[in-house]
């Protein structure tokens, strides 16, 4: 009796255990969130979800650009995702993304975007920031760029965007860890 309760419990173990996701949803810490909201520049999200993705990670990367995923990784390896849903503002308005890619321009909430990949990805320059959102599939990415709004200014979904600043020179700026120490006599 006892060794069929130990393998019932261990097959019971092993199946429950196939049907987990071995990415586990981690909440995003509040102190994160708190890096969008206190950027120099206009950080865009969708809000804590958006269409039944929860935020499941944000980053500010060295480039400056601040990127919020949508959703479980779907695809990928240790050290990589590829989310439903991402959403990543740079603060580089002189540069889209894009390169030799069969793109289209189409005129979105009040300013020229830029839409590749069949509409999954679209490209937005709004005031100072571009605006990038990648999605799986184009229907998402169309109401994610419908839907998009700065966490740390006014604004709202579908309400027209600013339109693009003259180019920051953002990109002729080196990035701190592409100063040089500075040099200083031996003694």
């Amino acid at each position: 009796m006892r060794l069929g309760v130990i393998s019932l419990a261990a097959l019971c173990a092993v199946s429950l255990g196939g049907c987990a996701d071995t990415l586990q949803d981690r909440p995003i810490s509040h102190n994160v969130l708190e890096s969008l909201i206190v950027a120099p520049v206009p950080v865009y999200w969708l809000g804590a979800s958006f269409q039944g993705l929860a935020v499941t990670d944000a980053v500010h990367d060295p480039s400056g650009a601040f990127t919020v995923q949508y959703g479980d990784c779907v695809e990928g390896g240790q050290a990589t995702c590829v989310p439903p849903l991402r959403v990543v503002t740079s603060p580089d308005n002189s540069f889209l993304p894009g390169g030799s890619a069969s793109q289209r321009v189409a005129p979105l909430r009040a300013v020229q975007s830029v839409i590749t990949r069949g509409g999954r990805t679209i490209e937005i320059p709004t005031g100072g920031v571009v605006i990038d959102i990648y999605a799986r599939d184009p229907r998402v990415a169309g109401a994610a760029a419908r839907a998009v709004a700065p966490i740390n200014r006014v604004g709202a979904p579908e309400d027209t965007l600013p339109p693009p600043l003259p180019d920051t020179g953002f990109a002729t700026t080196p990035l701190p860890s592409q100063l040089p120490s500075p040099v200083h006599p031996l003694r």
